[in-house]
């Protein structure tokens, strides 16, 4: 029986410790020293990772059109070339003489085809010889075109500018159509290729903004936009292959490398708050406002509906004005009504611990 009453006197005496009277904040209470930083509004969006293969923007194996040998290499390994530069030149002696010889034969027919032409007009030939020439002219020009044409696929030239690769022939060299001299990449700007589900493919669209980085530079980012989306979702995966478009104006991007990219969607302008000033209790979420319309200030609590969590930061969808000051740090002693005093600004520049000094430095101060 004495165990039995040893107990409820024990409960009774807890229950008393946690029923008892709250006790209200008044304005004679000291005031709480804390931190709070001003609520403003910043440019977010939404981020959807995916990862993405670089392919240069122009990309082919230069290869020589006939059966020869090669006469010279005009390039090194790793050199920038402009559109049109000669590569490398093949043995072209024979052809060189086949082209002198046509051009020959087509400015004898032209002046066979121009005398005839003046007798025809003074009535001393006939239309029929006329004609005749003028066909012979004509030949003699299309041989010439030919001459030309065979002399030209002797002369590797850049199809457009960019880097080549590494050389893959000599000098003395015999080559046939489809042998590799070397590569040419035009690297000015990356092709990023990707997939996204099709569930995001309104969000994929040109112009679309992403940011990617790759483990070769830690710690930087290259910024890029979609250019163009596939035309069908693949079946199995439900996913889409959307391509993007990266500057690479500094040449150190490589095709082949492998890219981490965040697709950049629903762009807006948001306000957003430290992690630290948030509240959480059972499914709402608050913060501490700062009530500076009179002396002393004092704490108000605030509810607020959150968005996009990002590290230490969260999106504020509705609960907080822009230029209202919220406590950041100092929350865990203050209560709503208590009297406070402003210690510090964050303003996110100045580490927390110079803040929490007795007299923190002001920002500029040391300008």
């Amino acid at each position: 029986m004495k165990r039995f009453f040893s107990a409820v006197s024990l409960s009774l005496f807890v229950m008393a410790i946690f029923t008892g009277p709250v006790i209200a904040a008044g304005p004679d209470m000291a005031p709480i020293a804390v931190i709070v930083e001003s609520v403003g509004r910043q440019r977010l969006a939404d981020s959807l990772e995916a990862l993405g293969t670089l392919q240069a923007n122009e990309s082919v194996r230069v290869t020589a059109k006939v059966s020869d040998t090669i006469r010279r290499i005009n390039f090194r390994d790793g050199q920038t070339v402009a559109a049109g530069r000669v590569l490398a030149e093949l043995t072209n002696a024979e052809e060189a003489a086949l082209l002198m010889e046509a051009e020959s034969l087509e400015e004898e027919a032209q002046r066979q085809y121009e005398r005839i032409q003046r007798l025809v007009v003074q009535g001393n030939a006939s239309e029929s010889l006329l004609d005749e020439r003028r066909r012979e002219w004509r030949t003699a020009e299309a041989r010439v075109k030919a001459a030309r044409s065979r002399l030209e696929d002797r002369i590797v030239t850049a199809p457009f500018s960019g880097t080549v690769g590494l050389r893959r022939v000599s000098p003395g060299a015999l080559v046939s159509p489809g042998d590799v001299i070397t590569t040419l990449v035009d690297d000015s700007s990356m092709k990023l290729d990707f997939t996204v589900p099709a569930l995001y493919l309104n969000s994929a669209r040109p112009g679309t903004l992403i940011e990617a980085s790759s483990p070769v530079f830690p710690n930087r980012t290259f910024a890029g936009e979609v250019s163009s989306v596939d035309s069908t979702i693949e079946p199995v995966t439900r996913s889409i292959t959307v391509r993007a478009i990266i500057p690479n104006e500094e040449r150190i991007l490589v095709p082949g490398m492998l890219m981490t990219l965040n697709l950049l969607r629903n762009e807006r302008e948001a306000i957003v708050i430290s992690e630290e000033a948030v509240i959480p209790h059972a499914d709402q979420t608050f913060v501490m406002v700062v009530n500076t319309d009179r002396e002393p200030y004092t704490a108000e609590q605030r509810e607020i509906r959150l968005g996009t969590r990002m590290p230490g930061q969260v999106e504020v969808v509705s609960g907080l004005e822009v230029g209202e000051q919220i406590i950041s740090h100092g929350t865990l002693k203050v209560r709503p009504g208590m009297p406070v005093v402003i210690k510090a600004v964050d303003d996110g520049i100045r580490p927390i611990a110079e803040l929490l000094r007795p007299d923190p430095i002001p920002p500029g101060a040391g300008a």
